[in-house]
């Protein structure tokens, strides 16, 4: 679902910038050709995706051994030429990409580890370039606080909810999760127009892995399912990850 809606705002971008043949070239001079940064994009989930629809991808990681396997991985799919890896964080993200050279960056699966996650979102938005779009996926609150209750674990569920970043306790590995109103509050709060929200995973990791494997059609049916609640903010509130959308406000009127 979240490729689908960031393939969706590529193309959409490409056309805003004249760059599908009928009107003028890109901002580079290059026909459909975006320039997008990928901030802790890892071993390039999207960054290859994305540089296979001919689009140039810089991913920012912090970990060597990713950046690596990104190499490897943009080898194997033709693409080496389009994707570069750096290492850095959002929080020196101007230490390593430049600022307003982008138009789109991906935040995917970093705001839960950032600091202050305010400062993140205002770090990757200051990437983008006038017009430009954010890809934000982030840990969901309200997956967590169902997963642990389903799970028994009734107290950490309580303290989910009472926790401000939305943490169960001392050994849980998210330093912060979210509720869609706080997502969309962050992107807003950054300058940017909220596109589309979905929830991510609303069922899948609370389906059993013995039904999808073993009944005839379950898999199918279940991202069938996940793509229509994906986009009903009732079920927002028990998705495990969020993705909000952002566009900056001059491309509103485009």
């Amino acid at each position: 679902m979240v490729w689908e809606v960031l393939q969706d705002a590529l193309d959409r971008r490409v056309k805003a910038t004249g760059g599908d043949g009928s009107g003028a070239p890109g901002e580079h001079g290059v026909h459909g050709v975006l320039d997008v940064l990928d901030t802790g994009g890892g071993s390039g989930n999207f960054a290859v995706p994305v540089a296979r629809l001919g689009h140039r991808v810089t991913v920012v990681d912090p970990s060597p051994n990713a950046l690596f396997a990104l190499e490897r991985r943009a080898a194997e799919a033709g693409v080496a030429d389009r994707v570069k890896g750096v290492q850095g964080d959002a929080h020196g993200l101007f230490d390593v990409v430049e600022r307003g050279g982008y138009d789109a960056v991906l935040c995917h699966g970093v705001l839960e580890y950032v600091d202050d996650p305010a400062e993140g979102v205002r770090n990757v938005v200051d990437a983008l370039r006038p017009g430009g779009v954010l890809s934000l996926l982030a840990a969901g609150l309200g997956g967590a606080v169902l997963a642990r209750a389903l799970a028994g674990h009734f107290k950490e569920a309580k303290q989910a909810l009472d926790d401000p970043n939305g943490r169960w306790g001392e050994g849980d590995p998210v330093p912060h999760r979210f509720t869609a109103d706080q997502l969309t509050a962050l992107v807003e709060g950054a300058g940017l127009r909220v596109g589309a929200v979905h929830g991510v995973r609303v069922f899948a990791d609370l389906v059993p892995g013995v039904l999808v494997d073993t009944e005839p059609g379950a898999l199918e049916a279940l991202l069938k399912l996940e793509a229509v609640v994906a986009e009903l903010s009732a079920f927002h509130s028990v998705a495990t990850q969020l993705h909000v959308l952002g566009v900056t406000r001059s491309a509103e009127g485009a």
